[in-house]
């Protein structure tokens, strides 16, 4: 079956800071999490990363040549603002001067993401990150300084990315606790002043530049019951919930939903709050909500011991995700592929959320190195792609307001926990783990298919 695409589609195409600038020390730049966290020996880190620092005009000008309509990206809140004094790096504002001009010279919308993973080290030094509620002032003043310096050119903002693993990931945003009860309790307490913090961000933004748009960017769950037993149903419901849905119920809402509520309560993981909070929370609304898919999962009912067995960021005692024997698994991705799940997914957001949407991470990994000819002839990325494109499709023809798809990513990046052993990229970096060699470009046959894509709005897949 063959769908239509709106006028005025953003196509476009993902990175993020961290994993692709490098120079992590250079004019001026500040410590960020993920420069500091352990990178066991053999594997890239982000000291050079995929040089995008050195590389930007020369990327952005592979952009242009693909036709992007939107390049989803983020700013390095270390590199605008080194440390805990809050005053922001000129050098570093600089840099994303030069990159948001050239964007838009060449007609590319910059969509950017202010908080990707990586937070300020002098601010976990200082007073503990998110574990304090002194970092919501931090990034308000943050965002402050981006929303006035950038306003009229950036016209659209992300507020957090993926809320589920940056507050979860335990090298991203606080200390290791080996306590899984505990640390459960510090990940909803940290997840709380985050919506806090998104909230004041998007107040702010309605003062700075009424026109600009803001939503947050999910991690997308889309979890089907092992069987048809109730309680196997319960359980992937359960997962969805406490995986995806409380976070954007606080990100729309301001507000757990009863049964995310109850979950907390029921375990004694209740974060502590203020009296003034709820006013906050409930005082704005996103406008949009980004989605991340790559895969969907699948759960049963199993009582046991409350810990992180049950998924690698989420901790419970009555609900375990294992694999789906529907579902293929690949090199990269134990869980297989799933297209379809993108549209169910996105389907039930729109059902529960009536914002608009757009795809803002999806993607393929696969070990990759260049062929004898020089090049990546990558058909099962394009066949990821398509697949995935389609469904998309799918959901605008039926009227679900779907308004761009960013696939991950736009060129090979730096995997947080592999290095570049695993890529995702339209564009080959072409760079080992150990030998970062120039980081030359190489365009992959996904390129030049996706190219055909986006002039086509979609009608040549």
């Amino acid at each position: 079956m063959t769908y239509g695409m709106p006028e005025n589609f953003l196509w476009g195409a993902s990175t993020s800071a961290f994993q692709i600038e490098g120079a992590y020390n250079i004019d001026g730049k500040g410590l960020a999490t993920t420069d500091v966290r352990h990178v066991p020996e053999g594997m890239a880190d982000t000291k050079i990363a995929c040089d995008h620092y050195h590389h930007w005009k020369e990327d952005v000008d592979l952009m242009a040549e693909l036709g992007l309509k939107t390049y989803r990206m983020g700013f390095s809140w270390s590199r605008i603002m080194p440390d805990e004094t809050l005053v922001p790096n000129e050098k570093g504002l600089a840099f994303y001067d030069r990159l948001i001009d050239y964007l838009l010279e060449k007609g590319i919308e910059p969509l950017v993401t202010l908080y990707h993973f990586e937070c300020p080290q002098a601010l976990v030094d200082s007073f503990g990150g998110w574990k304090s509620r002194k970092m919501i002032d931090a990034y308000v003043k943050y965002a402050e300084v981006c929303f006035r310096h950038f306003k009229g050119r950036i016209t659209k903002w992300v507020t957090v990315n993926e809320q589920f693993i940056a507050t979860a990931a335990p090298d991203l945003a606080m200390e290791y606790i080996e306590d899984p009860h505990e640390r459960s309790k510090w990940i909803y307490q940290i997840s709380y002043h985050v919506s806090l913090a998104e909230h004041k961000a998007i107040s702010l933004l309605r003062e700075i530049d009424p026109e600009a748009l803001i939503g947050p960017v999910c991690s997308m769950q889309v979890i089907y019951p092992l069987s048809s037993k109730p309680e196997d149903i319960r359980a992937a419901a359960e997962a969805e919930e406490m995986q995806e849905f409380y976070l954007l119920d606080m990100s729309v809402y301001g507000e757990y939903s009863p049964a995310a509520y109850t979950w907390l309560k029921e375990r004694n993981l209740l974060p502590e709050t203020e009296a003034e909070d709820k006013a906050v929370l409930q005082g704005s609304k996103p406008d949009f909500i980004g989605v991340n898919y790559y895969f969907s999962s699948c759960a049963k009912y199993e009582v046991k011991p409350f810990g992180f067995d049950t998924s690698f960021f989420w901790a419970a005692d009555d609900c375990r995700i294992v694999r789906n024997p529907y579902m293929k698994p690949t090199e990269w991705m134990p869980h297989g592929t799933d297209a379809e799940g993108l549209y169910y997914g996105m389907r039930k957001i729109y059902n529960r959320y009536r914002l608009p949407m757009i795809v803002t991470e999806n993607g393929i990994a696969v070990s990759e190195a260049l062929g004898e000819d020089g090049k990546i002839h990558d058909h099962y990325r394009i066949d990821y792609l398509r697949e995935h494109i389609s469904q998309v499709m799918r959901l605008c023809e039926e009227g679900y307001p779907v308004f761009g798809y960013c696939p991950w990513s736009f060129m090979d990046v730096l995997s947080s926990h592999q290095g570049f052993a695993k890529r995702y990229g339209l564009v080959f970096i072409d760079r080992t783990d150990t030998d970062a060699k120039e980081c030359r470009r190489v365009k992959k046959d996904s390129f030049d298919w996706y190219k055909k894509v986006i002039a086509s709005n979609g009608s040549e897949l």
